[in-house]
């Protein structure tokens, strides 16, 4: 009984050894009695376009923006737009009652009348005065009266004039239009309102396109941008990213620079114009500006899924001919799309695990499947 308790107790333990020892060498339990290679999806790194990008937050801003008021005091008469309209330079918008400034306006043309026939007049007395003086019949204190009288007559009319010019600027400002073509917003007042120069903004008109997007880049991200495309910005592109993630498809063109840094934040303000004619961009509007070069180099990528990270840095798993993992430690470059850009560390063609290495270890032998295209995007 004794030996066959000790003969139990032998097995027991061969067994916590074997066990042990799969465990140290980071084996399931088994796996030192033939176990299968781990399956692993494998994709061959490739030679792709990836171009080097920065990405800031931007405001789209219009190019023209114009706030109507009212320039004079009176009854706000019906509205010539709907809210939304798209308008024209010169379009009448809203007006204001026009009679007590056409009432003006005549009042001054008679004024004007008047002035006239009194310089006619002066100027008649005038030349009899000079003609009596020449004859030596008038005398020179009369003839010095009579040119009086015709500058103040003169003098008198010219003030006329410029009255009623003045008068006929009022009654102009009677009708209120765009200065710009562009999108008229929505009214403030309604028709029937009395409205004058402290009414505030009766509505807004904004130019749509082409449209500006203002964005803060630090003085080292302008720098290093300065060394590679030069302060021209020529050889950069600007992308939109819109609320929804969408890339907006129209390329823009950044066209200024400030010529201050804010000594706050240590940016610099940047804008670029794009084009707008669907009309997706509004003022005001968040985006995120992504600044890229316009030379797309041609570098190594990997699937993002396939790269990990430790303390000592990225890495990765590649099968080679033998069907043997190898761990690369790799520097990596810029993400986009779902790829990576490997700039030391890794060849292309070699194959690269992107799915499975949570079972992999250096140096272990595993049974590699070639990755679906999709899989090159899908989580470990």
């Amino acid at each position: 009984m004794r030996e066959q308790r000790l003969r139990v107790l032998a097995l027991l333990g061969a067994a916590l050894g074997a066990a042990l020892g799969a465990a140290l060498l980071g084996l399931p339990a088994g796996a030192q009695q033939g176990a299968p290679p781990p399956a692993v999806l494998v994709q061959p790194a490739e030679l792709k376009p990836i171009a080097d990008q920065a990405e800031f937050i931007g405001r789209a801003a219009a190019v023209d923006k114009v706030e109507l008021r009212a320039r004079v005091k009176g009854f706000l008469g019906p509205r010539k737009f709907s809210d939304g309209d798209l308008v024209k330079e010169g379009q009448v918008l809203f007006t204001i009652e026009p009679e007590p400034y056409q009432a003006a306006v005549d009042q001054k043309v008679a004024q004007r009348d008047a002035a006239k026939a009194a310089l006619a007049n002066a100027e008649v007395q005038l030349t009899r005065a000079e003609e009596l003086l020449r004859s030596r019949t008038g005398t020179q204190v009369t003839y010095d009266q009579r040119l009086s009288e015709q500058l103040q007559a003169k003098a008198q009319l010219e003030d006329a004039a410029a009255q009623l010019r003045d008068a006929q600027i009022q009654l102009s400002y009677t009708e209120i239009k765009s200065p710009i073509a562009g999108r008229v917003g929505r009214a403030a007042v309604s028709p029937g309102n009395i409205v004058g120069p402290d009414s505030g903004v009766l509505a807004t008109v904004v130019s749509e396109s082409p449209i500006r997007v203002l964005f803060s880049i630090t003085q080292r991200e302008l720098l290093d941008a300065r060394r590679d495309s030069g302060t021209s910005g020529d050889g950069l592109v600007v992308r939109l990213r819109l609320a929804d993630g969408s890339l907006y498809k129209d390329k823009g063109k950044l066209d200024f620079i400030d010529v201050t840094a804010d000594a706050k934040t240590d940016g610099q303000v940047v804008r670029a114009v794009f084009d707008n004619k669907e009309g997706l961009l509004t003022d005001g509007q968040t985006v995120r500006v992504i600044v890229e070069g316009e030379k797309v180099p041609t570098v190594v990528a990997v699937p993002q899924a396939a790269i990990a990270q430790d303390q000592s840095g990225p890495y990765l798993f590649i099968v080679n001919d033998k069907n043997v993992a190898e761990q690369k430690r790799i520097k990596v470059g810029v993400a986009r799309d779902g790829l990576v850009a490997v700039t030391e560390g890794l060849k292309a063609g070699e194959r690269v695990i992107v799915q499975g290495q949570q079972r992999v270890r250096p140096g272990m032998t595993v049974n590699p499947s070639v990755a679906p295209p999709s899989a090159s995007t899908q989580k470990q």
